[in-house]
């Protein structure tokens, strides 16, 4: 089961890496992405947020997104509500990127049995909002490690336990990283062909 250990320990861990980058590079293109690296990092930062945010509500509506207003800043990005200040430069980026990764870490440590945490592929509870979370960082930070010209192999362990949680069709006798990569639709696995839609299952399952 993932937790919020496994969420500081992505964080951690990408952080780790793209530290490594060149600063001229975060306009480039986030791997097969549309969005540039700095973009693509702050749509993490985002993601990690959201999760946090959902799981802080305890008044219903539970089975909605908390209202924030949205913002898009160029056609081809992504909107969110999470943007790093660009005179702080990719270090600014990089220290909202940790702050909302231990922001999701610290609601899902305190959050009670009952919190939810809505998706649109299934409302979670806070293991499963851990889960999400280190998905997304996970696989965009392998979309930036592309962009970025960086090295980027997470641990098979922590592949494993996100697999089971929101991919738990995806093959189990195959190397965890790769077959995250292939369940995401980012790689090719023993065989199979890249998939060209997919979806994860974060619904709550005893």
């Amino acid at each position: 089961m993932a937790g919020a250990e496994d969420v500081e320990t992505a964080v951690g861990l990408a952080l780790a890496t793209l530290g490594e980058a060149a600063p001229e590079k975060w306009e480039n293109p986030a791997g097969t992405l549309t969005w540039t690296c700095w973009e693509t990092a702050e749509h993490l930062a985002d993601d990690l947020f959201a999760y946090a945010a959902q799981l802080g509500l305890r008044r219903p509506p539970v089975d909605r997104y908390v209202p924030y207003e949205m913002i898009r800043r160029r056609p081809e990005a992504p909107d969110g509500v999470v943007f790093a200040d660009r005179s702080a430069g990719p270090d600014g980026l990089l220290q909202v990127l940790e702050t909302c990764g231990a922001l999701l870490a610290a609601m899902v440590r305190t959050a009670p049995p009952t919190a939810r945490c809505f998706h649109s592929l299934g409302t979670a509870d806070a293991a499963g909002a851990a889960a999400m979370g280190v998905v997304e960082v996970l696989v965009h930070t392998h979309d930036l490690a592309a962009g970025l010209g960086l090295p980027w192999t997470p641990p098979e362990d922590l592949c494993d336990r996100t697999l089971r949680r929101l991919f738990p069709d995806a093959p189990t006798g195959t190397p965890r990283w790769a077959t995250l990569l292939w369940a995401t639709g980012r790689g090719e696995l023993a065989g199979r062909p890249r998939l060209e839609s997919w979806r994860w299952d974060s619904s709550i399952r005893d």
